[in-house]
């Protein structure tokens, strides 16, 4: 007997709203072919690529976007100019954005430019202004933190790509593919 529940993990792309319903003629998850009923557990925002969990499983979706449940996401951010180690200790001690500070998190500047696809439409590129990445890992997902953070120290995020929620990742995944994952992949620990 098939799950009554499914779960997907699925790479999203650039510019596709993690909603099945357009705002405004954008793309949404309604042109993946995705099974009927399910929902995206959490948010990706429009301009941020990768790792999205879908599924029909209400207990399960509430246990990865409630708050009181923190639980990793890693994410690349390729960031305007290179962090220096302040920066870098201001980010993982955890920064004022929105009336609030963030958790503190793990945050580790790369060596080299991380083996991801291009996107489309690419980065802006300026010639007078180098950019880094940077691998930071959050116990939290408020909206637009990422983003927020880095901001709030000097470097804005150019790129940002989720690879992995708890142990869930991209492993295998090119953008815009999915795959079921079976139930007790989904353990996630809380």
């Amino acid at each position: 007997m098939p799950d009554k529940y499914s779960y997907i993990l699925f790479n999203k792309p650039y510019l596709v709203l993690s909603q099945f319903t357009s705002q405004e003629g954008k793309r949404t998850l309604s042109e993946f072919g995705f099974p009927k009923g399910v929902y995206a557990a959490g948010r990706l925002d429009y301009d941020s690529e990768g790792l999205l969990i879908l599924t029909n499983d209400g207990p399960f979706k509430h246990r990865l976007t409630d708050p009181k449940y923190g639980h990793e996401r890693t994410y690349l951010a390729q960031v305007e100019r290179v962090p220096d180690k302040e920066a870098l200790k201001m980010l993982e001690r955890g920064v004022f954005i929105g009336g609030y500070k963030t958790k503190p998190c793990r945050v580790e500047l790369l060596k080299s430019e991380p083996d991801v696809p291009p996107r489309e439409p690419p980065i802006r590129f300026r010639k007078n202004v180098p950019t880094a990445w940077l691998r930071i890992t959050l116990q939290e997902g408020r909206n637009r933190q990422v983003r927020r953070m880095t901001a709030a120290v000097g470097h804005p995020t150019l790129r940002l790509i989720r690879i992995r929620i708890s142990h869930l990742s991209l492993d295998g995944l090119k953008t815009g593919q999915w795959r079921y994952i079976r139930k007790k992949e989904t353990i996630i620990h809380f």
